[in-house]
């Protein structure tokens, strides 16, 4: 049984000592809960469900059956890592959904922020629940829960969606992180061989893209935002902006600007650029990111994503700003 009670004796996963004994003590407790049955796990690339993921492929192997849906609202390249990394290098049981366009789809002319987002958590439920009918011999669902999850939502991680599934399956839950803090779930994937880009991935909101696209998403404007978020986080990190940022990220809203592009009139989008720093997410302060970088980054936006001719930078803290726009 789950408990909220952190043991006052637990040591900080701080070293990657302490991380292989951290490992080696789940594998042994998810071995004596799982023994020969099947484990289930939506697998979505973030860092809780990565880490989970490699910790389980080393415990109990094939058994682990991964599910990867692709819902068409995630940053450039990260569905192709999920599968080089899962499939190719640790030879996980990986299923992989393109549900790009069933996501979309069910998205089109959508403008309010809580019906899109209800909408991608309904519908990835759905699609989780029809590859989950489709394996046999499940019993056990492994979940991404961390501690912070446990005193902030309760025992079910509602946030990874799979509270909503039909009581026909309601599998027996395994949950190596739940006594995990963020910082220590990091260092146990760095000790389970995970890449930095990944371990130490900034936080993503559980819609994806599809609250940085504001309003109604259109398939035209989902790619300025993924493009725009791709060349934002190469210069970070080119920059050495990267990990020193807590977040940063493109937005594109539903209206375009007057422009000039080769001499003639342009008709075309603004990207908004937005970069935090926080402690717990409560407040946050604007990063101060220097002007001959922002130039830089304009260049290439305005010149290589299509569509666009205005670039503009988010200096509201938090309050009176939220983080997300959406």
């Amino acid at each position: 049984m789950q408990t909220n009670k952190r043991p006052d004796d637990m040591e900080r996963i701080t070293t990657a000592a302490l991380a292989e004994k951290f490992i080696d003590e789940q594998i042994e407790a998810v071995r004596a809960q799982v023994g020969g049955k099947k484990v289930l796990l939506a697998l979505s690339g973030g860092v809780d469900s990565s880490v989970v993921a490699a910790l389980l492929i080393k415990a109990i192997g094939k058994q682990l059956v991964c599910v990867h849906v692709n819902h068409g609202l995630l940053r450039k390249g990260e569905p192709e890592q999920v599968v080089q990394v899962f499939r190719n290098e640790m030879d996980a049981n990986l299923v992989y959904v393109d549900a790009v366009d069933r996501f979309l789809d069910k998205l089109a002319g959508v403008e309010e922020p809580e019906k899109k987002r209800k909408i991608i958590g309904a519908e990835f439920i759905r699609v989780f629940e029809e590859e989950a009918r489709k394996q046999e011999g499940i019993e056990f669902l492994a979940q991404g829960t961390i501690y912070p999850d446990i005193l902030e939502s309760g025992p079910v991680k509602a946030h990874h969606n799979v509270g909503g599934l039909p009581e026909d399956l309601q599998f027996e839950l395994v949950e190596p992180l739940k006594l995990l803090f963020k910082d220590e779930v990091r260092v146990v994937g760095k000790a389970l061989g995970l890449p930095d880009n990944m371990v130490y991935r900034q936080p993503f909101p559980g819609p994806g893209l599809g609250v940085r696209c504001l309003g109604a998403i259109t398939r035209d404007r989902l790619e300025v935002v993924r493009e725009s978020d791709a060349i934002l986080r190469e210069e970070f990190a080119k920059n050495g902006l990267e990990g020193k940022v807590w977040q940063y990220f493109t937005i594109v809203p539903d209206f375009k600007s007057v422009g000039v592009k080769e001499g003639q009139r342009s008709f075309e989008w603004p990207v908004i650029i937005r970069a935090v720093n926080t402690r717990d997410a409560m407040t946050a302060t604007v990063e101060d990111v220097p002007f001959a970088l922002l130039q830089h980054i304009t260049e290439r936006i305005t010149h290589e994503v299509p569509g666009v001719n205005r670039v503009c930078y988010d200096l509201t803290p938090k309050p009176t700003g939220t983080i997300e726009w959406e």
